[in-house]
């Protein structure tokens, strides 16, 4: 079931992206334009405003910050059990190609969580991720182990998990690698705009005490200009976050977080 969802993820998203969407209506005006014109020039007029609105206002902001403004900075305890990471801002394949650490614009995942362990020197610290490809490829828990071990984090400390494949297994196995004893405070980092579906997945797999420590903020910052690519993108990625957390939902992946679930501030 969990490799269903996984792959109906993957090509439904491949439809569903603003990109393929304009591809699709561009096709569809080519396809009729013969036979219904009008139709046809209706189609394109709709893409051209459609693409002209996305490149010069940052539509993407209006789908990030509800996402982003949820979980606020939290207040964090002197005694903290585990910083668990999720995977997404290593770039694994490109990685093991050029042996060198890469990174993308989640970088601060690792970077905030490097931090972290350094305020609490005895966290463990725990990354998650394997490889979301559905072709498979190189696990993302391998850029972490060199990447913190180049930073200096003791091999000791840091607990991977490289199997999951999105951020339900994240929850589910690092849940069963990790096995935590009730009462602990576990701080969970990962994008801000994820937090929300993150947090909810956390919750439906059993975890408790989690404190959600929102990074790599999108919104605001946004600005007006002629910028359609970088917008495209992240409008992409605002929607795909929404179309995620309806999904979990729905298949129960996620549920709001109890009283138990998130550590009292």
């Amino acid at each position: 079931m969990d490799t269903a969802f996984f792959i109906a993820s993957k090509v439904i998203w491949a439809a569903l992206r603003p990109d393929s969407l304009l591809m699709l209506v561009l096709a569809a005006s080519w396809l009729v334009w013969r036979k219904w014109p009008k139709l046809a020039r209706n189609l394109l007029g709709v893409t051209l405003l459609a693409m002209a609105t996305i490149a010069a206002w940052p539509v993407q902001s209006l789908l990030f910050t509800p996402l982003e403004d949820r979980f606020p900075q939290p207040a964090i305890p002197d005694q903290v059990a585990g910083i668990i990471i999720l995977g997404g801002a290593e770039l694994a394949d490109l990685t093991a190609a050029r042996d060198q650490v890469q990174l993308n614009a989640g970088a601060e995942r690792m970077t905030a969580a490097m931090t972290l362990a350094l305020r609490h020197p005895t966290a463990k610290v725990i990354f998650t991720g394997g490889s979301g490809n559905l072709r498979g490829g190189a696990a993302g828990a391998e850029v972490a182990k060199r990447l913190f071990a180049e930073l200096g984090l003791p091999p000791d400390r840091l607990v991977l998990e490289s199997a999951s494949r999105n951020t339900a297994e994240n929850a589910t196995m690092t849940l069963a690698l990790v096995q935590p004893q009730p009462g602990g405070n576990w701080l969970l980092v990962t994008s801000a705009y994820h937090m929300p579906r993150a947090v909810a997945a956390f919750c439906a797999a059993g975890w408790t005490g989690l404190i959600p420590y929102p990074v790599d903020y999108r919104s605001p910052g946004d600005r007006a200009g002629w910028r359609f690519s970088e917008n495209a993108e992240a409008l992409a990625t605002a929607l795909r976050e929404w179309i995620g957390l309806a999904a979990y939902r729905l298949t129960g992946r996620a549920t709001d977080p109890s009283p138990a679930c998130l550590s009292p501030e």
